[in-house]
C-alpha cells in the first residue's frame, strides 16, 4: 500500500478547499458560534476541523471510505491483518475484545495487574475473571507481568476459559514474554489479547520490546496518545489469525463506540501512522539515545536510582521499554508523591507516575536535549530541596500473599447488587462492591467481588494519607468503602 497517503487528513483538506457548510451538528458551525474567550485559548482551527464523520467529512453512506482506507493503511504499516480506530481510548478497544472473546457467560484468564479499564470491562460484560497472579518483587514492592509458566498453570486450573488477556508493557515499561504466552494459548486453540496501550511505538524500531503482533498475539490494543502523536482518546486495535471472530469484534466495538466520533482524533492517528512509516525509525532511534543519556545523567544525582536491569530476569520481567525512566527516590528518605508534587509546583514539570518510593518520566520521540535537560535540572533542584522535606507518612505495605484477595463473586454481581457503605476499619471480611485503584498507574488494589482483608485496607488507607490518589472509590478519603449488603 502507498504509505504516503493520509486519507482522513486529505479529506479534511478537501473539505476546507470546497468551503463545505453543514446544517448539522456540531452546533458551533466550524467555530462561528464559539465565544471569543474560548477561541482566545483554543484557537479557531480545532473547531474548523470538528465535523461529523458521516454527512460531514464523508457523505452519509461513507461511500468515499476515508476511515476504512486509513485503517487498512494502519494494519499494513504494522503487519496486522486488520486494524480499527477508536476515539474512546483503549478502554473501549480492550473491552470490545474481551466481549468478543468471552462475552455472554464466558470466562477469561486475566493478569491481576490489569488496568482499571479491564475491570470495568468485567463489570459491563459479566465475564468471569480467572486471575493470573503477577510475580511480586517484595524488595521493590513491584509486580512483574506473568510468565508463560504462570499462564500455563492458570490454564490447567481453568481449561474452559475462552482466552487470555495480558497487559504488556505495564505502565512502568516492563514487558511480558508475549511469544511464550502466545505459544501456551495457541497450543490450546485459545486466543491471546494484549493490552499494549503503552506500546504504540513498538513496531517502528528494533531496539524496542517486541511488538505484540510480531510475538503472535491475536488482538492487540494500543493507545496512540500515550507513546505516539495522537490526541487523547485515540486508540487502535489490531487483529490477526483465525482465532478471533472479526464480525463479532466489530459488532462489540459498535455497541460500545460513540455514534459521534471525533474526526480530529481519527485524522491525527492517520497522520501519525504516515509519520512513523516515513520517519519513525530515525525519530525513535534518537529518542532511545536520549533515554540512555538521561539515565546516565540522572544516576549522577545523589541517592536517586534509575531502575533498569534489576527489573529483568527469569523471575522478573522479560523486557523493558527504556523510554519509561523509572526512578527510586526511597534512599533520599522522601516519597515519590512528595517528589512529584514538588516538581509540579516549583519546576512546572509533571511526571507520569508517582508512588510511595518512585517517580516515572515517560519519554517520547518528541523529546530532545532541551526537554531532557529541563528534566535533569529539575530533578537536581528537587534533590537539593528534598533534604529539608518532612519525613513522609508511612504506608503499611502488605506482603505478596496478603495482596491476593479471594474472589467470591463476579465483579458485575458485586457492583450491581445491593450495596452499603461501611467504615473502612470494619470492612475486613466483607465483599467489595467497588474498585479501589491507586492512580496512576491505574492498577486496582481492590476489585468488586473480592473479599477484603485488613492488610490491603491498611495499605490503601495509609496510602491515601501519604498522598496516594484513589479517584474511583465512592469515598476517595476511604473513611468508608462500598461492600455487598
Amino acid at each position: 500500500m502507498d504509505q504516503s497517503e493520509a486519507p482522513l487528513l486529505d479529506a479534511l483538506a478537501d473539505h476546507r478547499d470546497k468551503n463545505r457548510y453543514g446544517f448539522t451538528p456540531p452546533g458551533h458551525r466550524q467555530g462561528r458560534g464559539v465565544d471569543h474567550r474560548v477561541l482566545g485559548v483554543l484557537g479557531r482551527e480545532p473547531f474548523a476541523d470538528d465535523l461529523l464523520a458521516n454527512g460531514g467529512l464523508d457523505d452519509r453512506r461513507s461511500s468515499n471510505g476515508y476511515l476504512k482506507r486509513a485503517e487498512e493503511l494502519m494494519a499494513d504499516a504494522v503487519g496486522a491483518d486488520a486494524a480499527g480506530f477508536s476515539t474512546c481510548g483503549s478502554s473501549l478497544s480492550v473491552r470490545a475484545a474481551m466481549m468478543a472473546v468471552a462475552g455472554g457467560d464466558g470466562s477469561l484468564l486475566v493478569g491481576r495487574d490489569s488496568h482499571k479499564s479491564i475491570v470495568a470491562g468485567l463489570i459491563f460484560s459479566g465475564v468471569q475473571p480467572r486471575w493470573i497472579t503477577p510475580r511480586w518483587d517484595a524488595e521493590h514492592h513491584f509486580s512483574h507481568p506473568p510468565s508463560p509458566r504462570q499462564v500455563e498453570k492458570t490454564w490447567e486450573m481453568h481449561p474452559d476459559a475462552a482466552g487470555a488477556l495480558i497487559v504488556s508493557p505495564s505502565p512502568y515499561g516492563t514487558c511480558a514474554d508475549i511469544a511464550g504466552i502466545a505459544e501456551v494459548c495457541h497450543a490450546r486453540g485459545k486466543p491471546l489479547i494484549i493490552d499494549e496501550a503503552w506500546g504504540a511505538h513498538l513496531p517502528f524500531h528494533e531496539d524496542l520490546p517486541t511488538w505484540a503482533m510480531d510475538a503472535g498475539a491475536d488482538v492487540c490494543v494500543v493507545s496512540v496518545h500515550k507513546m505516539g502523536a495522537g490526541f487523547e482518546q485515540g486508540s487502535v486495535f489490531h487483529v490477526q489469525g483465525d482465532l478471533i471472530d472479526r464480525d463479532r469484534l466489530s459488532a462489540c466495538v459498535d455497541l460500545l463506540m460513540t455514534t459521534s466520533p471525533s474526526v480530529l482524533v481519527y485524522a491525527a492517528m492517520d497522520g501519525w501512522r504516515r509519520q512513523m512509516v516515513e520517519h519513525g525509525h530515525e525519530l525513535l532511534g534518537a529518542a532511545l539515545g536520549l533515554a540512555r543519556q538521561l539515565r546516565r545523567d540522572i544516576e549522577l544525582i545523589p541517592e536517586l536510582k534509575v531502575l533498569d536491569d534489576e527489573l529483568l530476569g527469569v523471575e522478573a520481567s522479560h523486557d523493558l521499554d527504556r523510554m519509561q525512566v523509572m526512578m527510586d527516590v526511597s534512599a533520599t528518605g522522601t516519597s515519590g508523591y512528595q517528589a512529584a508534587d514538588w516538581l509540579r509546583e516549583h519546576a512546572h514539570i509533571d511526571v507520569g507516575m508517582s508512588d510511595h518510593r518512585r517517580i516515572l518520566a515517560t519519554l517520547s520521540f518528541a523529546d530532545d536535549e532541551s526537554t531532557g535537560g529541563r528534566l535533569t535540572e529539575a530533578l537536581a533542584e528537587w534533590r537539593r530541596a528534598a533534604s529539608d522535606f518532612d519525613p513522609p507518612p508511612q504506608i503499611d505495605l502488605p506482603s505478596p500473599e496478603e495482596l491476593q484477595l479471594e474472589t467470591v463473586c463476579l465483579p458485575r454481581d458485586a457492583f450491581f447488587g445491593r450495596v452499603e457503605a461501611v467504615p473502612t476499619d470494619r470492612a475486613a471480611g466483607r465483599i467489595s462492591a467497588e474498585q479501589c485503584t491507586p492512580y496512576p498507574p491505574g492498577i486496582p488494589a481492590v476489585v468488586p467481588g473480592e473479599r477484603l482483608n485488613g492488610a490491603v485496607l491498611d495499605y490503601v488507607c495509609t496510602g491515601v494519607r501519604a498522598g496516594m490518589n484513589i479517584p474511583d472509590a465512592a469515598d476517595p478519603s476511604l473513611q468508608t468503602i462500598r461492600v455487598v449488603a
